[in-house]
């Protein structure tokens, strides 16, 4: 059977993540992987999800079990949009908010909603390499802006955005993970993410703020997502409920404005017609029993004590000409090779010896980002932080004396 002849043209162009094939090393007991993008176990509520779940068996069972609208849960809605209110001080119509079979699904069907073929989308440089699966989906055309220690290049966004527009080809939306950047861990200031907003609204673009890890802050002052400052309803504001809860449930939600919801439940009634309802059921008694807030600090507590444990490790074992980010929160840093090594290529080296990390061109649509990578540093067991990173440098040191 020709098969070639029959797969789309979208199809073809389809690749594997770097970080799902990277998972397979992860599972080899020798193998130390800073790879994976996996939160804790130790983080998990797991005799909180056992009570839940009784609870929800015994009150909501017929429910729970059965077929859910598209948009969601309503009480489920209703608790996430009262969250955003107390935390972040965003004000948002649970109308306004549509459940997700996770946030890759939100976005992959943000971009089916807004992206043609050949159509610009904007991201910082690096930027999550599943944003890059779910866009390159739709075969777009990447404009990517350098990311500083205090957020995006927002002089060279303007000039990129004012050459595409000349190009008469208006960027369809500006994608962006302002709070504990993922791969970088680097977080946006107040004054970039307000002038952010101020570009978009001069020139009419859309900005899809992804935030997962908000709410894990180690240290620093608390600074709002740009959807707090939107007042032309521009910003599509997604989050989820894996690094709070779990990733194994699957769950996540976009805010926006009407128009976009709506076109968002269409596409979703085609794809999984609704998010899962007995795990939206789990995400609102532990919204709405308070669990959410005893466990956020005990995840907090947890991940400090391993960043910090990566940051001193790297510190005693990297050669000089080394550099890498000191993030206040999330789940990964960055690590800048001064050299002239290819990490893709030291990965092989890397795995000889027992370490893995994800390589730094898996985060660039361009595929640069040849002497950087992206490390980890929640899942692990502190003993082998220590020693993964002692074999990384290890590895590095070698390939400087070639």
């Amino acid at each position: 059977m020709d098969l070639d002849s029959k797969f789309s043209d979208i199809s073809k162009t389809l690749k594997g993540s770097a970080v799902r094939e990277l998972l397979k090393y992860a599972e080899q007991p020798d193998v130390i992987s800073f790879g994976g993008g996996m939160p804790n176990p130790l983080s998990f509520p797991i005799d909180n999800i056992k009570e839940i779940i009784n609870n929800i068996l015994d009150n909501y069972g017929t429910k729970a079990l059965q077929y859910g609208t598209t948009e969601g849960v309503s009480e489920l809605r209703e608790q996430i949009a009262k969250r955003m209110k107390d935390k972040f001080s965003i004000n948002v119509n649970p109308t306004n908010i549509i459940t997700l079979n996770g946030s890759q699904s939100g976005l992959y069907m943000v971009s089916k909603v807004f992206l043609n073929k050949g159509d610009y989308v904007v991201s910082e440089a690096p930027t999550y390499v599943g944003a890059i699966s779910a866009f390159n989906a739709q075969a777009p055309s990447w404009i990517t802006v350098e990311l500083k220690d205090d957020g995006m290049d927002l002089n060279e966004l303007e000039t990129k955005v004012k050459k595409a527009i000349e190009e008469k080809k208006v960027p369809k939306f500006v994608y962006v993970i302002p709070t504990f950047q993922n791969p970088a861990g680097l977080t946006w200031s107040e004054e970039k993410r307000k002038h952010l907003l101020e570009i978009a609204s001069k020139y009419d673009l859309i900005i899809f703020e992804d935030d997962p890890y908000s709410e894990i802050r180690f240290s620093g002052n608390h600074v709002k997502p740009i959807k707090y400052y939107d007042s032309e309803e521009r910003v599509i504001y997604m989050g989820t409920f894996s690094k709070v809860l779990s990733p194994g449930i699957r769950l996540g939600w976009v805010a926006a404005n009407d128009a976009i919801i709506r076109k968002i439940a269409l596409l979703k009634q085609g794809v999984d017609l609704c998010t899962n309802v007995f795990s939206q059921y789990i995400a609102l008694e532990y919204l709405k029993n308070g669990m959410i807030d005893k466990q956020i600090p005990k995840i907090v507590e947890l991940y400090r004590k391993k960043r910090d444990l990566m940051l001193k490790s790297l510190e005693e074992n990297m050669p000089e000409g080394v550099t890498w980010t000191k993030p206040n929160g999330g789940m990964f840093l960055w690590v800048t090779v001064d050299y002239d090594i290819d990490t893709e290529k030291l990965l092989k080296k890397a795995l000889e010896n027992k370490v893995a990390y994800v390589v730094g061109t898996a985060f660039y649509p361009d595929g640069r980002g040849r002497n950087s990578m992206r490390l980890n540093f929640t899942y692990s067991k502190d003993e082998d932080i220590i020693t993964g990173i002692s074999r990384l440098g290890k590895v590095i040191k070698e390939e400087i004396k070639k």
